[in-house]
């Protein structure tokens, strides 16, 4: 952490592996898809301090991290969970769309499997 408290947006989301490079995370800053304390970022050199709230808009979805910590530098995923509480919402869970052959029983076009039962039914009755 530096002398003064505070630290880089662009660096702090490289060191919280919030994005893959830092090139990647002043991208994000100058984007407009990070919010500081509610207030847009539009550049990457701004500062952050402990008990900020950081909103980032990434590709389908949006992380909402309060600063705890200020990292000296990036290390693992394990070391990085520590610098940031998650505050996100909980993503929608997905629903998966219903079977494309179901049906109700006796309606509409009958499977093979009934045809079958149909030809067993007829031959019999001969």
């Amino acid at each position: 952490m530096g002398e003064t408290g505070k630290l880089r947006i662009d660096k702090w989301l490289w060191f919280a592996r919030v994005v893959k490079t830092r090139s990647a995370a002043a991208a994000l800053c100058e984007d407009g898809s990070v919010r500081l304390n509610g207030t847009r970022v539009d550049q990457a050199h701004k500062a952050i301090r402990i008990g900020d709230v950081v909103t980032v808009a990434l590709t389908g979805r949006i992380k909402v991290l309060k600063v705890v910590a200020l990292a000296e530098r990036r290390g693992p995923y394990a070391e990085a969970q520590h610098i940031y509480e998650d505050l996100s919402p909980e993503p929608p869970r997905f629903e998966p769309p219903s079977p494309v052959a179901e049906r109700e029983p006796g309606s509409g076009r009958p499977t093979k499997a009934d045809r079958r039962d149909l030809d067993r039914l007829r031959r019999d009755d001969d």
